[in-house]
């Protein structure tokens, strides 16, 4: 079985349930998906398939990856992943269309992969939540990043010092995010908070790989309340 499908970040909305509590959501294009190849033990190591992501506009690829869509006897996509599959679900072949009811359901535990959003050039108080300093009394140390080393030793900048850069435009991957919604007729997918990325971002959802189970409210019985014992007194040895 495979345990993910690939999809674009459509926007976020907010979901009301039947008790008036709402629920922030982002809402995915998850899927159709095709499979493109399946990889397994014998040949490649390990068990695994690569996607593709149909989508209305048609690609353009180069020899080579036409050749590989052509063995699979699927059109070209733009874009392609790949996904682990469950150990002991069913088999997977080249041409098998995957999609987002048949991989997930509501109340599942997901975890989202993409590219978040780039920030350019930034410096070390947005990048690195650096504290700054004093904004009156004739400061002329606001924003800077401070000393950055020993000028007798080691007489050179640590690797990896924190500084001023480019931020954003890094894998990321949220995790543990609950599957609110699966509308299985318009392939679209929804997940309770924020993912990665802008509007239109390609993102990987998978199944959680540490899924952690759902809070639950603790309930007081009526007519008992229980009282926390104070602990025993330890008793100090007298000397003889």
């Amino acid at each position: 079985m495979v345990t993910g499908i690939i999809g674009r970040k459509v926007g976020m909305t907010q979901v009301f349930a039947t008790d008036g509590t709402v629920t922030p959501a982002t809402v995915i294009q998850a899927g159709p998906c095709v499979v493109l190849q399946a990889k397994g033990p014998q040949t490649d190591g390990y068990e695994a398939v690569q996607l593709g992501l149909v989508e209305n506009k048609p690609a353009k690829v180069n020899k080579p990856l036409e050749g590989h869509y052509k063995k699979a006897s699927v059109p070209p996509t733009r874009v392609r992943r790949e996904v682990k599959i469950a150990p002991g679900g069913d088999a997977v072949k080249a041409g098998d269309q995957v999609l987002v009811n048949g991989v997930f359901k509501g109340g599942d535990r997901v975890d989202v992969i993409g590219i978040s959003r780039g920030k350019g050039f930034q410096g070390v108080v947005k990048r690195h939540n650096f504290r700054g300093g004093a904004a009156t009394h004739g400061s002329m140390f606001h924003r800077a990043p401070g000393s950055i080393g020993a000028s007798s030793f080691p007489s050179r900048v640590v690797k990896g010092m924190r500084a001023a850069g480019r931020m954003g435009g890094d894998r990321v991957t949220t995790r543990n995010l609950k599957v609110v919604q699966v509308d299985a007729e318009n392939n679209l997918l929804l997940v309770r908070g924020a993912v990665p990325g802008a509007p239109g971002t390609y993102i990987v959802v998978r199944k959680a790989v540490a899924a952690k189970p759902e809070p639950k409210p603790q309930v007081e019985k009526a007519g008992k309340t229980t009282v926390a014992k104070k602990p025993a007194a330890v008793k100090k040895p007298t000397k003889k």
